[in-house]
């Protein structure tokens, strides 16, 4: 016989008798509030990803994508660029329109719906107003605090090994007085911003009290080829700060000669030492002239052909170039990141810029100074067309500028965009992602790099440094620093690489993430 007992129900006991406790309405209206709070919170993180992801997406991409038409089906426009500076008549911008015409562009102007503002000049006074709304597509061919770089008072006044030794006057007219001392026989050049009127003079005819100008040591001994002095402009490419990735143009660069030979030396005749507007080419000295018409070899292949005839080391020269920009650049990016603080993202931004140095006669290297809007016109030399042209063209492939998969520079959809590049082509260190290392945190430096713990913005980042990668063309990356394959490979977990010890975590992160790329593809160490 099934018996039924009754459970006699009491205060805070359920249908089964179990004891519970019995919240208050405003305890309960307390937990409703905070879980309410929470899926405020995050809907709006959810919502804030979801632009972010947008806003890449539009990085990404060529951002020339407009509304859908009446079909359904996207429409497209041919992309603008903007192209400013002084006087543009006299044709000083012609290959800069050429190239961009070449590659599918239109000429705009600042009250067209611009895609490239490239500016001759600083924008970020002029068109301030413009620099401070650039929507995510736009792109402008400066970044906020290249004068760090470029001013050459700031440059020379930098204390580095390959900087001949300089003093901003008056300021340090008492420091100029006692160096000069100590160093007798030494000649000097007085220098400005604008870098007009250079002339070496003795110490008692330099003005030690002209503001705005700088006292550099002059580097004697120069090397020479047929007896003429000359500099080499170098083509560099800063295409991020924060994280930073350099790139110089290898294919080739510009070399000016004086128009009168330097002995017998005469410090009155300018001529014979200070490189002017009509300088003399390449292709006009007897030693060169073959190699680079006949031969056909370009600017900087005829210069290390014609070294390595002499049974001089070409590779030290363009080692030690190298070596000077990257070290410019690791001494100013603080100041960079600094100057971009108030911009929504720095991803606007590109720059090249035009490092000049002189050689002594032991092959040493100092660099001169950096030109921020360098001389593109073959004005004076026709010969120069290809350089300047080629430059050009390298800088818009290395920066995403000329679409890489079409003409007509169609905006890529999602599929599009991943046969470029998508989450499988930034994997990088499988060991040691799926090891107890980077098991359930991310705290580690290279466990940051593993999926689970990449972030949207660094998928980016990779993404970014992974495109410029393939349309490197003739650019070659300076940082992060080239690689060697087979030390690459050596690197184990928590164990930091020499060259990493001075960097900040941003670019020890993609420095790390180049090497884990060597590991799986020896075209990733160069």
């Amino acid at each position: 016989m099934e018996h039924q007992y009754h459970r006699m129900k009491y205060p805070g006991m359920d249908d089964y008798g179990h004891r519970h406790r019995i919240r208050s309405p405003s305890k309960l209206i307390y937990i409703v509030g905070v879980i309410l709070f929470l899926g405020i919170i995050l809907t709006v993180l959810n919502i804030y990803e979801l632009h972010k992801m947008k806003e890449d997406h539009s990085i990404l991409h060529s951002g020339l994508i407009l509304p859908e038409g009446r079909d359904g089906k996207a429409v497209y426009k041919q992309p603008v660029v903007w192209v400013a500076g002084k006087r543009i008549e006299t044709g000083y911008l012609k290959h800069v329109f050429n190239v961009f015409e070449r590659v599918g562009y239109v000429t705009g102007s600042q009250e067209s719906d611009w895609d490239i503002l490239w500016s001759h000049d600083y924008p970020f006074i002029a068109f301030a107003k413009s620099m401070s709304n650039l929507k995510p597509h736009q792109r402008v061919n400066h970044f906020p605090g290249s004068g760090y770089i470029t001013n050459k008072a700031s440059l020379a006044s930098t204390k580095m090994k390959f900087i001949p030794r300089a003093f901003k006057v008056p300021y340090d007219k008492d420091k100029f007085r006692d160096y000069a001392k100590d160093h007798p026989g030494t000649k000097w050049v007085q220098k400005s911003n604008n870098h007009r009127g250079i002339e070496i003079k003795d110490i008692q005819d330099l003005d030690l009290t002209q503001e705005g100008t700088f006292i550099q040591e002059y580097v004697a001994k120069p090397f020479l080829i047929d007896k003429r002095k000359f500099d080499i402009g170098v083509y560099t490419i800063l295409t991020s700060i924060d994280p930073l990735r350099l790139y110089i143009v290898e294919g080739d660069a510009l070399f000016r000669f004086c128009v009168k030979d330097y002995y017998p030396f005469n410090y009155h005749i300018l001529e014979k030492y200070v490189v002017k507007d009509d300088y003399t080419p390449m292709w006009k000295l007897p030693s060169l002239k073959k190699l680079y018409e006949d031969m056909n070899y370009s600017f900087i292949n005829t210069f290390n052909a014609y070294l390595q005839k002499k049974g001089l080391n070409y590779r030290k020269v363009w080692d030690d170039i190298r070596s000077a920009i990257l070290t410019v650049y690791k001494d100013k990016e603080a100041k960079l990141v600094e100057a971009t603080n108030k911009y929504k993202s720095t991803r606007n931004f590109f720059e090249m810029v035009r490092f000049d140095f002189v050689l002594d006669e032991d092959l040493n290297v100092y660099l001169m100074e950096a030109n921020m809007s360098p001389n593109l016109s073959s004005l004076h030399f026709a010969h120069n067309k290809r350089l300047y042209e080629h430059v050009i063209f390298n800088l818009l492939g290395l920066v995403g500028l000329i679409h890489p998969t079409s003409n007509n520079f169609y905006t890529s959809s999602d599929d599009e965009l991943a046969m470029q590049v998508s989450d499988k082509d930034i994997s990088v260190f499988p060991d040691v992602c799926s090891s107890n290392l980077c098991q359930n945190h991310c705290k580690n430096l290279e466990c940051k790099l593993c999926n689970e713990c990449l972030t949207t913005e660094w998928r980016l980042q990779l993404k970014l440094a992974y495109l410029e990668h393939l349309r490197r063309g003739s650019c070659r990356r300076l940082f992060p620093e080239p690689l060697n394959q087979t030390e690459a490979l050596q690197w184990k977990p928590k164990k930091e690489p020499a060259s990493f010890t001075k960097l900040v975590e941003k670019n020890k992160l993609i420095s790390l993430w180049f090497l884990g790329k060597c590991q799986l593809d020896s075209a990733f160490c160069r």
